[in-house]
């Protein structure tokens, strides 16, 4: 089986996530890995047997082996490096948010447009059984026009405070909930209203509530809170309802789909998108890059999830954190 040689940009605590899903992966080579940190590069490097070695992204992609790439970098570094690779003539993963501005993520899918490698974004919901099974029972039409959503995709307060130095929770889990709900009606947002709470001494707010209204006139609700009680069981409540003129469907990604209970209390291990069974990571992140790799390996561009949609999503969560400064409807 012809391996396909691929690199990893950015070595944080995602960064590794992909390298052990990509080691998972028969068809993928985890050729290269880069980051500026030359110790965590060695890190990383020793623990998953990676020879080639970067500080420098250019000279990673100037790597005429190098097939494909990896980028999870912060949303906010994400444009030149991504602009750079397609440019360099890799297929391109590139985590979600696709980028922090309407305008990078139109130079993003403008590269891509022109591009010999392709690009795909790493909505990783999409790849969630229990998502892909919504949507082939909408598409089949069994509960009719959808009307109304309502996502739930809350963390605990450990977990915020981790992140929201970084990136709010209406982009940085509302655009999970926004793709979704768009990828499910088949329809965007053409308003926003939102609200925010803050509470701690963070750069981005503790909570957001957004409310959509789809061009198919479908109301949306969008529920991120990213402070729970620390010792909430889970790492995340995640729901999604959907509700159609003729039926509607309920989704639940979180406690008690598996308890453990022991000396140290009560615990619920993520069991959906990076578990690790039989000594390797499986899951939704390891069947998104399974995906990717196949399509880098026969050439097929990806179509669970095209550039243009993965924007879109951008578009609406910045316009409801734009409501959520102003207090006013923002039209999209």
């Amino acid at each position: 089986m012809k391996k396909v040689k691929h690199g990893i940009l950015g070595l944080g605590w995602f960064g590794e996530k992909h390298c052990e899903a990509l080691a998972a992966i028969p068809n993928a080579e985890i050729y290269a890995v880069c980051t500026r940190n030359s110790e965590r590069l060695a890190e990383v490097a020793k623990k998953f047997g990676v020879k080639k070695t970067f500080t420098d992204y250019h000279a990673m992609l100037a790597d005429p082996e190098l097939e494909s790439v990896s980028i999870t970098t912060m949303w906010d570094q994400h444009t030149t490096p991504a602009v750079a690779a397609l440019q360099a003539g890799k297929h391109v993963f590139l985590e979600k948010p696709m980028a922090s501005t309407v305008a990078d993520c139109d130079a993003i899918v403008n590269s891509a447009n022109t591009a010999k490698g392709f690009l795909m974004v790493g909505h990783i919901c999409r790849f969630n059984p229990r998502y892909a099974a919504a949507k082939q029972e909408i598409e089949a039409g069994k509960i009719g026009k959808i009307i109304s959503m309502y996502a739930r995709r809350n963390l605990p307060a450990w977990v915020g405070a981790s992140v929201l130095d970084k990136i709010g929770p209406i982009i940085g889990d509302g655009v999970h909930d926004t793709d979704l709900m768009f990828w499910f009606s088949g329809s965007r947002a053409v308003s926003a209203y939102a609200q925010t709470v803050q509470f701690r001494q963070h750069a981005n707010p503790d909570l957001g509530h957004v409310m959509y209204r789809l061009e198919s006139g479908a109301s949306c609700i969008l529920e991120s809170v990213w402070c729970l009680p620390d010792t909430t069981p889970f790492q995340i409540d995640e729901r999604l309802e959907i509700v159609g003129t003729e039926g509607s469907i309920s989704i639940h990604d979180t406690h008690p789909n598996l308890m453990i209970v022991d000396s140290k209390g009560t615990r619920c291990p993520d069991t959906t998108y990076w578990p690790t069974i039989h000594g390797q990571l499986r899951g939704a992140l390891r069947d998104e890059l399974a995906y990717f790799v196949n399509c880098a390996a026969t050439g097929e561009k990806p179509t669970v999830i095209t550039p243009e949609e993965s924007r879109e999503a951008v578009r609406a969560c910045l316009a409801a954190e734009e409501s959520a400064r102003t207090g006013l409807v923002v039209r999209i």
